[in-house]
Protein backbone atom coordinates (compact mmCIF):
# COMPACT_ATOMS: atom_id res chain seq x y z
CA UNK A 1 0.00 0.00 0.00
CA UNK A 2 3.02 2.25 1.18
CA UNK A 3 4.62 1.72 -2.25
CA UNK A 4 1.55 2.25 -3.84
CA UNK A 5 0.57 5.55 -2.45
CA UNK A 6 4.36 6.33 -2.84
CA UNK A 7 3.91 5.67 -6.99
CA UNK A 8 0.64 7.54 -6.83
CA UNK A 9 2.03 10.87 -5.25
CA UNK A 10 5.01 10.40 -7.81
CA UNK A 11 2.79 10.38 -10.65
CA UNK A 12 0.94 13.09 -9.98
CA UNK A 13 3.82 15.67 -9.33
CA UNK A 14 5.56 14.39 -12.33
CA UNK A 15 1.88 15.75 -13.84
CA UNK A 16 2.07 18.88 -11.88
CA UNK A 17 5.44 20.00 -13.30
CA UNK A 18 5.08 18.74 -16.82
CA UNK A 19 1.73 20.93 -17.11
CA UNK A 20 3.78 23.59 -15.42
CA UNK A 21 6.24 23.71 -18.29
CA UNK A 22 4.13 22.87 -20.67
CA UNK A 23 2.16 26.21 -19.41
CA UNK A 24 5.69 27.69 -19.31
CA UNK A 25 6.66 26.83 -22.98
CA UNK A 26 3.81 28.28 -24.04
CA UNK A 27 3.93 32.10 -22.60
CA UNK A 28 7.02 31.52 -24.73
CA UNK A 29 6.94 30.36 -27.76
CA UNK A 30 3.95 31.63 -28.59
CA UNK A 31 5.08 35.51 -27.99
CA UNK A 32 8.14 34.61 -30.55
CA UNK A 33 5.82 33.19 -32.73
CA UNK A 34 3.85 35.85 -33.19
CA UNK A 35 5.81 38.06 -33.38
CA UNK A 36 8.12 35.91 -36.19
CA UNK A 37 4.28 36.05 -38.49
CA UNK A 38 3.89 39.95 -37.56
CA UNK A 39 7.19 40.61 -39.31
CA UNK A 40 5.72 38.99 -42.78
CA UNK A 41 1.80 41.10 -42.52
CA UNK A 42 1.25 43.71 -44.35
CA UNK A 43 0.35 47.14 -43.01
CA UNK A 44 -3.09 46.78 -43.30
CA UNK A 45 -3.45 43.29 -41.95
CA UNK A 46 -2.99 44.69 -38.37
CA UNK A 47 -5.83 46.58 -38.05
CA UNK A 48 -8.12 43.57 -37.97
CA UNK A 49 -7.54 40.81 -35.83
CA UNK A 50 -4.17 40.36 -34.33
CA UNK A 51 -4.13 36.61 -34.20
CA UNK A 52 -5.16 35.81 -37.94
CA UNK A 53 -2.45 34.36 -39.88
CA UNK A 54 -0.63 36.78 -42.47
CA UNK A 55 -2.38 36.36 -45.64
CA UNK A 56 0.84 36.38 -47.75
CA UNK A 57 4.60 36.71 -46.93
CA UNK A 58 5.56 40.25 -46.93
CA UNK A 59 9.38 40.37 -46.56
CA UNK A 60 9.62 43.70 -48.07
CA UNK A 61 9.53 44.73 -43.68
CA UNK A 62 12.45 43.30 -44.10
CA UNK A 63 14.52 45.10 -46.91
CA UNK A 64 12.58 48.53 -45.85
CA UNK A 65 14.17 47.88 -41.80
CA UNK A 66 17.61 47.21 -43.52
CA UNK A 67 17.47 49.86 -45.68
CA UNK A 68 15.36 52.75 -44.84
CA UNK A 69 15.73 52.29 -40.94
CA UNK A 70 19.53 51.23 -41.39
CA UNK A 71 18.86 47.78 -39.34
CA UNK A 72 21.79 46.53 -41.65
CA UNK A 73 24.66 49.03 -40.09
CA UNK A 74 23.12 48.69 -36.63
CA UNK A 75 23.68 44.66 -36.88
CA UNK A 76 27.03 45.09 -38.77
CA UNK A 77 27.84 47.18 -35.45
CA UNK A 78 26.65 44.94 -32.87
CA UNK A 79 28.87 42.13 -35.15
CA UNK A 80 32.04 44.20 -34.94
CA UNK A 81 31.28 44.68 -31.09
CA UNK A 82 30.09 41.36 -30.29
CA UNK A 83 32.94 39.63 -31.69
CA UNK A 84 35.48 41.95 -30.69
CA UNK A 85 34.23 42.17 -27.12
CA UNK A 86 34.27 37.93 -26.92
CA UNK A 87 37.74 37.87 -28.46
CA UNK A 88 39.14 40.10 -25.89
CA UNK A 89 37.24 38.39 -23.46
CA UNK A 90 38.50 34.49 -24.46
CA UNK A 91 42.10 36.25 -24.51
CA UNK A 92 42.05 37.77 -21.29
CA UNK A 93 39.98 35.55 -19.23
CA UNK A 94 41.40 32.04 -20.06
CA UNK A 95 44.70 32.40 -19.04
CA UNK A 96 43.40 34.25 -16.18
CA UNK A 97 41.19 31.12 -14.89
CA UNK A 98 43.64 28.79 -16.08
CA UNK A 99 46.38 30.34 -13.86
CA UNK A 100 44.19 31.09 -10.87
CA UNK A 101 42.72 27.54 -10.67
CA UNK A 102 46.31 26.17 -11.31
CA UNK A 103 48.79 28.11 -9.48
CA UNK A 104 49.76 29.91 -6.18
CA UNK A 105 51.43 32.92 -5.80
CA UNK A 106 51.99 36.00 -4.35
CA UNK A 107 48.27 37.75 -4.14
CA UNK A 108 46.36 34.92 -5.63
CA UNK A 109 43.78 34.63 -3.09
CA UNK A 110 43.40 38.34 -3.07
CA UNK A 111 42.77 38.47 -6.90
CA UNK A 112 40.21 35.39 -6.51
CA UNK A 113 38.43 37.75 -3.75
CA UNK A 114 38.29 40.72 -5.79
CA UNK A 115 37.12 38.74 -9.02
CA UNK A 116 34.73 36.92 -6.55
CA UNK A 117 33.42 40.38 -5.75
CA UNK A 118 33.09 41.56 -9.13
CA UNK A 119 30.38 39.45 -9.89
CA UNK A 120 28.01 41.34 -7.10
CA UNK A 121 28.52 44.38 -9.22
CA UNK A 122 25.71 45.77 -11.48
CA UNK A 123 27.12 46.86 -14.56
CA UNK A 124 24.34 49.40 -15.22
CA UNK A 125 25.35 51.60 -11.88
CA UNK A 126 29.04 52.07 -12.88
CA UNK A 127 28.65 53.82 -16.36
CA UNK A 128 28.26 56.58 -15.94
CA UNK A 129 31.58 56.63 -13.78
CA UNK A 130 33.15 54.30 -16.78
CA UNK A 131 31.23 57.26 -18.94
CA UNK A 132 33.18 60.03 -17.43
CA UNK A 133 36.58 58.22 -17.19
CA UNK A 134 36.26 57.96 -20.97
CA UNK A 135 35.46 61.55 -21.19
CA UNK A 136 38.69 62.74 -19.63
CA UNK A 137 40.60 60.33 -21.64
CA UNK A 138 38.97 61.68 -24.55
CA UNK A 139 40.12 65.21 -23.57
CA UNK A 140 43.73 64.31 -23.22
CA UNK A 141 43.55 62.89 -26.51
CA UNK A 142 42.39 65.75 -27.80
CA UNK A 143 45.19 67.67 -26.12
CA UNK A 144 47.52 65.26 -27.54
CA UNK A 145 47.03 64.07 -30.23
CA UNK A 146 44.07 66.47 -32.07
CA UNK A 147 41.67 64.13 -32.02
CA UNK A 148 39.60 61.66 -29.00
CA UNK A 149 39.17 58.02 -30.10
CA UNK A 150 37.59 56.66 -26.52
CA UNK A 151 34.04 57.47 -27.23
CA UNK A 152 31.88 56.71 -30.35
CA UNK A 153 34.88 53.68 -30.85
CA UNK A 154 33.03 50.55 -31.48
CA UNK A 155 36.49 49.07 -30.23
CA UNK A 156 36.57 50.64 -26.75
CA UNK A 157 33.17 49.60 -26.43
CA UNK A 158 34.21 45.82 -27.10
CA UNK A 159 36.53 46.54 -23.96
CA UNK A 160 34.26 47.70 -21.60
CA UNK A 161 31.68 44.69 -22.53
CA UNK A 162 34.75 42.07 -21.83
CA UNK A 163 35.67 44.11 -18.60
CA UNK A 164 32.58 44.18 -17.29
CA UNK A 165 32.16 40.37 -17.84
CA UNK A 166 35.76 39.18 -16.34
CA UNK A 167 34.26 38.24 -13.27
CA UNK A 168 31.78 35.62 -14.34
CA UNK A 169 33.46 34.43 -16.75
CA UNK A 170 37.14 33.65 -14.84
CA UNK A 171 34.59 32.18 -12.03
CA UNK A 172 33.22 30.09 -14.67
CA UNK A 173 36.35 28.59 -15.82
CA UNK A 174 38.12 28.67 -13.19
CA UNK A 175 35.39 26.40 -11.59
CA UNK A 176 36.09 23.95 -14.28
CA UNK A 177 40.04 23.99 -14.60
CA UNK A 178 39.92 22.89 -11.35
CA UNK A 179 38.03 19.53 -11.69
CA UNK A 180 40.70 18.56 -14.48
CA UNK A 181 43.24 16.09 -12.80
CA UNK A 182 46.84 17.28 -12.29
CA UNK A 183 48.10 13.89 -14.37
CA UNK A 184 47.73 15.49 -17.67
CA UNK A 185 49.91 18.52 -16.99
CA UNK A 186 52.65 16.76 -15.59
CA UNK A 187 52.30 14.34 -18.56
CA UNK A 188 52.98 17.24 -20.85
CA UNK A 189 55.86 18.82 -18.77
CA UNK A 190 57.03 15.12 -19.04
CA UNK A 191 57.16 15.30 -22.64
CA UNK A 192 58.68 18.84 -22.60
CA UNK A 193 55.65 21.13 -23.33
CA UNK A 194 55.97 24.57 -21.48
CA UNK A 195 53.70 26.34 -19.26
CA UNK A 196 51.88 28.35 -22.47
CA UNK A 197 51.88 25.16 -24.79
CA UNK A 198 50.43 23.06 -21.82
CA UNK A 199 47.82 25.69 -21.43
CA UNK A 200 46.88 25.72 -25.30
CA UNK A 201 47.40 22.57 -26.53
CA UNK A 202 46.07 20.46 -23.51
CA UNK A 203 44.14 22.13 -20.95
CA UNK A 204 41.72 24.59 -23.33
CA UNK A 205 40.80 21.71 -25.38
CA UNK A 206 39.52 19.88 -22.31
CA UNK A 207 37.73 23.12 -21.36
CA UNK A 208 35.71 23.31 -24.56
CA UNK A 209 32.40 22.50 -23.22
CA UNK A 210 33.03 25.96 -20.54
CA UNK A 211 34.11 27.79 -23.31
CA UNK A 212 31.23 27.23 -25.15
CA UNK A 213 28.83 28.18 -22.13
CA UNK A 214 30.78 31.46 -21.69
CA UNK A 215 30.94 32.41 -25.54
CA UNK A 216 26.72 31.68 -25.43
CA UNK A 217 26.44 33.49 -22.46
CA UNK A 218 28.55 36.91 -23.23
CA UNK A 219 27.08 36.62 -27.05
CA UNK A 220 23.71 37.10 -25.36
CA UNK A 221 24.87 39.67 -22.68
CA UNK A 222 26.80 41.83 -25.41
CA UNK A 223 24.63 41.42 -28.46
CA UNK A 224 21.42 42.62 -26.12
CA UNK A 225 23.44 45.47 -24.34
CA UNK A 226 21.59 48.94 -24.17
CA UNK A 227 22.68 50.91 -21.08
CA UNK A 228 26.36 51.21 -22.37
CA UNK A 229 25.87 51.37 -26.05
CA UNK A 230 23.81 53.66 -25.80
CA UNK A 231 26.20 55.74 -23.63
CA UNK A 232 29.13 55.17 -25.09
CA UNK A 233 28.13 55.07 -29.68
CA UNK A 234 26.54 58.01 -30.87
CA UNK A 235 25.89 59.17 -34.72
CA UNK A 236 26.39 56.25 -37.33
CA UNK A 237 27.79 52.95 -34.47
CA UNK A 238 24.71 52.67 -32.59
CA UNK A 239 24.36 48.22 -32.14
CA UNK A 240 21.00 46.43 -32.46
CA UNK A 241 19.57 47.08 -29.50
CA UNK A 242 19.81 50.93 -29.54
CA UNK A 243 19.11 51.38 -33.52
CA UNK A 244 15.54 49.00 -32.46
CA UNK A 245 14.37 51.39 -29.84
CA UNK A 246 14.98 54.15 -31.99
CA UNK A 247 12.70 52.27 -35.00
CA UNK A 248 10.18 51.36 -32.32
CA UNK A 249 9.29 55.23 -32.10
CA UNK A 250 9.61 56.09 -35.34
CA UNK A 251 7.17 53.65 -36.13
CA UNK A 252 4.70 53.24 -33.91
CA UNK A 253 4.21 56.61 -34.10
CA UNK A 254 3.89 56.55 -38.48
CA UNK A 255 2.07 53.13 -37.56
CA UNK A 256 4.38 50.88 -39.63
CA UNK A 257 3.96 48.15 -37.56
CA UNK A 258 5.79 45.22 -40.08
CA UNK A 259 8.93 47.35 -40.66
CA UNK A 260 8.65 47.34 -36.63
CA UNK A 261 8.29 43.52 -35.94
CA UNK A 262 10.80 42.84 -38.63
CA UNK A 263 13.50 44.77 -36.64
CA UNK A 264 12.69 42.78 -33.43
CA UNK A 265 13.15 39.37 -35.21
CA UNK A 266 16.67 40.90 -36.96
CA UNK A 267 17.85 41.37 -32.95
CA UNK A 268 16.20 38.00 -32.01
CA UNK A 269 17.18 35.43 -35.12
CA UNK A 270 21.08 35.25 -34.29
CA UNK A 271 20.57 34.51 -30.32
CA UNK A 272 17.65 32.11 -31.15
CA UNK A 273 20.17 30.20 -34.32
CA UNK A 274 23.10 30.24 -31.58
CA UNK A 275 21.03 28.05 -28.70
CA UNK A 276 19.66 25.79 -30.60
CA UNK A 277 23.22 24.80 -32.35
CA UNK A 278 24.91 24.94 -28.60
CA UNK A 279 22.20 24.06 -26.39
CA UNK A 280 23.94 20.75 -25.40
CA UNK A 281 27.00 22.11 -25.16
CA UNK A 282 25.61 24.66 -22.62
CA UNK A 283 24.09 22.21 -20.79
CA UNK A 284 27.29 20.09 -20.58
CA UNK A 285 29.60 23.47 -19.90
CA UNK A 286 27.50 24.40 -16.55
CA UNK A 287 27.27 21.18 -15.08
CA UNK A 288 31.17 20.23 -15.62
CA UNK A 289 31.78 23.54 -14.12
CA UNK A 290 29.92 23.69 -11.14
CA UNK A 291 31.28 20.07 -9.64
CA UNK A 292 33.56 21.99 -7.86
CA UNK A 293 34.13 25.39 -6.58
Amino acid sequence: MDKMKTSASNKVAKCVIYIALLFLAISIIVPVGWVFLASVKENSEFYGNPWVLPKGLYFQNFADAFAKASMGDYMLNSVITTALGLLLLLVIALPAAYTLARYKFFCSKLLKVLFMGGLFINVNYIVVPIFLMLVDADKLARELFGSGFFLNNLFMTALIYASTSLPFTIYLLSGFFVTIPKDYEEAAFVDGSGYFRTMVQVMMPMAKPSIITVILFNFLSYWNEYIISMTLLTKDKKTLPVGLMQLMQAQQAAANYGQLYAGLVIVMLPTLILYILVQKKLTQGMSLGGLKG
